[in-house]
């Protein structure tokens, strides 16, 4: 740890604001004396009590309920009190200033023991307390990271999600590959040490087999994380094409509310218009975007510019085109540039959906040509059940049975590390002389990188910068 850590630490844990409730936290070693100054009378362990808050001078804050959680049964492992008054800004910057103002006092306060061992209390960091449960080891730090994500979760699925890794459902996955992988080590290892019996000795012990069993596990897990990771940051989704070919209608038709403002003059949306939505629980940021032709003035100029910026950093892009347009040459030929230049601008890895529009008005025989793409009309909902279940599909979304995992960019670039080197450690059985020695440093690297994940080998800056990303509070 270091010497930050041995703070005891204060922060108002409620969001800004007015509310009925209020939370002041404190955690720190030995706060006992705190108690007495702020509450008056020593206060029962787990135990609810109904109190004034008193000031330096024995005048009453405010009433509400006080909790000790004496070290290690809290949420820090460390001594914890938390005040609970009612929520005004006010009230708990001065239940706040009044514990700051305790632990500064030099010696005894009437009727008080010295505060002197608490004079250090300092205002706690973002993600202070958490990071104090996981140096504690009351978690590890992919639980840490799902109760910041339970708190950011913009849907129920993404919630449940959350909850399962903060109750330890990842952290048991990446602990038994864990515990098969140093059992591997272990076998292979002892072939050094013992280079006279080597292959037979891994032979006998199934050493192969166990390591595509390993690899099968991994594969399991990082298909319910890669979900896990689809829920946590959502997907964005960017509706692009022509002038008036329904981008506003399918954007109010998609969020189920008038969001953009449709009219029939091509030209009318001259800035970005996004929503958050939610298919099947999955967060999707969906882009409503100036129409795409050459501007006929300065500000649908710079509307069309921001509308490629956009798509440019999109998950996937809906390219809408107009039914009712179909017999018009000069109208395909548009659609036909903007899909060049989507193929030039776009990364591989960025799905384009063509979106056929007003299926409702279009004429039999636009309907009759062969098209590749989702047909669909904005304006009654036909259509609209299939384009999102290829949205879904298109971005790589598809529900694990045993559930799945809140999950975020670095446990996947961990999974996929380990993913690379035990395919490297299978790679030595079929050689015709395997390199133990390198088959061993395989298996070493891929336990540092699944360590990674649960905190069990973490930079120090990694640490800081995870948990600068939580609420003050927590």
């Amino acid at each position: 740890m270091l010497a930050r850590h041995h703070d005891p630490i204060v922060a108002i844990a409620t969001a800004p604001g007015r509310g009925a409730v209020g939370i002041v936290r404190i955690s720190g070693k030995e706060i006992s004396p705190l108690i007495l100054a702020i509450c008056g009378r020593p206060l029962e362990p787990r135990r609810v009590t109904y109190l004034p808050f008193r000031d330096a001078l024995g005048q009453v804050i405010d009433q509400g309920l006080a909790i000790y959680f004496p070290a290690p049964h809290s949420y820090t492992g460390e001594d914890v009190l938390e005040l609970q008054a009612h929520g005004g800004p006010v009230i708990l910057q001065l239940l706040l200033a009044r514990c700051l103002e305790a632990t500064a006092a030099r010696g005894p306060i009437e009727g008080e023991n010295s505060l002197s061992q608490l004079s250090g209390l300092r205002i706690a960091q973002p993600g202070e307390f958490t990071e104090r449960a996981f140096l504690h080891d009351k978690i590890d730090l992919a639980q840490a990271e799902a109760i910041a994500d339970l708190i950011d979760a913009s849907t129920a699925a993404a919630a449940r999600s959350a909850a399962r890794s903060m109750s330890g459902e990842f952290s048991i996955a990446v602990n038994m590959l864990l515990e098969q992988l140093i059992h591997l080590r272990m076998l292979v290892e002892a072939t050094l040490d013992f280079p006279e019996e080597d292959i037979e000795f891994l032979q006998k012990a199934d050493a192969q087999g166990k390591l595509l069993r390993l690899q099968t596990m991994l594969e399991n897990v990082l298909q319910r994380a890669t979900q896990g990771a689809i829920l946590r940051e959502g997907i964005k989704v960017v509706i692009a094409g022509q002038p008036n070919a329904g981008k506003s209608s399918l954007l109010n038709a998609l969020a189920g509310a008038e969001l953009a403002i449709v009219t029939p003059i091509a030209g009318t949306t001259r800035d970005k218009v996004s929503q958050l939505i939610q298919i099947e629980g999955v967060p999707l940021h969906v882009v409503d975007t100036a129409g795409l032709r050459e501007a006929l003035d300065e500000i649908e100029k710079i509307g069309v510019e921001r509308a490629w910026v956009e798509i440019e950093s999109a998950d996937a892009v809906l390219f809408l085109h107009d039914l009712t347009q179909q017999e018009d040459i000069g109208h395909i030929a548009k659609d036909a540039a903007i899909a060049q230049t989507l193929a030039k601008k776009l990364s591989k890895n960025t799905a384009i959906i063509n979106v056929w529009n007003k299926l409702d008005a279009a004429s039999p025989e636009g309907l009759e040509m062969g098209r590749s793409g989702v047909l669909i009309s904005a304006k009654t909902g036909a259509g609209l059940q299939a384009l999102r279940q290829q949205l879904l599909g298109v971005v790589g979304w598809k529900v694990a049975p045993e559930g799945v995992f809140m999950a975020r960019e670095r446990h996947l670039r961990a999974l996929d590390n380990v993913k690379d080197q035990l395919a490297t450690a299978a790679a030595q059985f079929h050689a015709a002389r395997p390199a133990l020695d390198l088959l061993a440093e395989d298996l070493r690297q891929a336990q540092l990188h699944l360590g990674e994940i649960t905190g069990k080998f973490s930079p120090d800056d990694l640490l800081g910068e995870i948990f600068s990303k939580f609420c003050i509070g927590k």
